[in-house]
């Protein structure tokens, strides 16, 4: 059993910064792959980035690679997901997740074993 907890989503400017933090519970979090997803106001969630339970492998969806950076810490069990350049559209709420498998599986969201319940990211002028 994983249970998830983000923070760090708040209002932002359109070209800033955030970093998004994943607090898990649990002995056996480091052989989990960690994602983030996003669901914006009425659309469906969709997947942003992912980390192996390594840490060695990760895997971003197309609309954010170059702007995102997913990493973990093991030894304090939390995911990251850096965001930069920030967008009117990547206004959302953002979940952690977390899977057995690799992380291009993340990519497909049934395979999410476990969510955290979602921290609201706004970008805004």
């Amino acid at each position: 059993q994983v249970q998830l907890v983000e923070s760090g989503g708040g209002l932002m400017h359109p070209g800033g910064s955030l970093r998004l933090s994943c607090a898990a519970s649990g002995r056996t979090f480091s052989t989990y792959s960690m994602g983030w997803f996003r669901q914006a106001l009425g659309k469906e969630r969709e997947f942003v980035a992912a980390i192996s339970y390594s840490g060695d492998s990760t895997y971003y969806a197309d609309s954010v690679k170059g702007r995102v950076t997913i990493s973990r810490d093991n030894a304090k069990i939390t995911v990251y997901l850096q965001m930069n350049s920030l967008k009117p559209e990547d206004t959302a709420v953002y979940y952690c997740a977390a899977n057995h498998g690799s992380p291009r599986a993340m990519g497909i969201i049934r395979s999410v074993e476990y969510w955290g319940q979602g921290t609201q990211v706004t970008v805004s002028s």
